[in-house]
């Protein structure tokens, strides 16, 4: 315990949590936007469209988020000439992931509210694309919010990846503290173990929130 109380290491190790929870926010923030989006698109009369969404959410699926991060941090920036930082990569490719993942959920959300709920609104004169935002959207968001909560759970703990970038995670500042004090035996433990601790800090009250959630939408 020693060295995480030594100088400023937990202060680092806070900041780093900061770090991982701030991407996660952002990249969540994004993936609604295109996954609500995506989803709607999801379903779609026209067949174009949604043989695009499937190819966008089969990619997002097979590729792993590691060989994501490599390719749009090493490569894109070459290919398109342009100056990426790795926050911005990191944001890139996590609203990349989240977004295919939320519209998927988008879509399921969308499908499960009854037809007679759409044709309702239809009936009060509202066209297809209101009655889908005023009515529909609404009702689905509520069969929605635990697996949005989820994500963003999984998103968090996923940011552990962020550290073959570069980016100053908890992880990253981690593995700096404990390179710092190799003397010390128990350093890995004490600091592993508590980075085990800010990880369940962050996502248990979360996952709690999403299980409540569940619970109230069954009842």
């Amino acid at each position: 315990m020693e060295v995480l109380f030594a100088g400023n290491n937990l202060l680092r190790l806070l900041q780093g949590l900061g770090v991982s929870f701030s991407i996660a926010l952002v990249a969540i923030a994004c993936s609604i936007v295109i996954g609500i989006v995506v989803g709607f698109m999801m379903l779609s009369r026209f067949m174009i469209l949604r043989i695009a969404c499937k190819l966008y959410l089969e990619s997002v699926r097979i590729i792993p988020i590691l060989a994501l991060l490599y390719v749009c941090y090493f490569g894109l920036p070459q290919l398109l000439h342009i100056s990426l930082s790795n926050i911005a990569v990191a944001v890139l490719v996590f609203s990349f992931w989240g977004g295919a993942e939320m519209a998927d959920l988008v879509r399921g959300a969308l499908s499960s509210v009854d037809k007679h709920q759409r044709e309702s609104a239809l009936s009060l004169g509202l066209s297809p694309l209101q009655a889908q935002i005023f009515i529909i959207l609404p009702i689905a968001s509520k069969r929605l919010l635990p697996g949005l909560i989820n994500l963003f759970t999984r998103m968090i703990k996923t940011t552990a990846l962020l550290l073959f970038i570069g980016i100053a995670d908890m992880l990253q500042v981690g593995r700096q503290i404990i390179e710092a004090n190799r003397s010390i035996p128990t350093a890995a433990f004490s600091v592993y173990g508590a980075l085990l601790v800010g990880y369940f800090a962050m996502c248990f009250p979360l996952s709690r929130l999403a299980k409540s959630l569940e619970n109230r939408a069954k009842a």
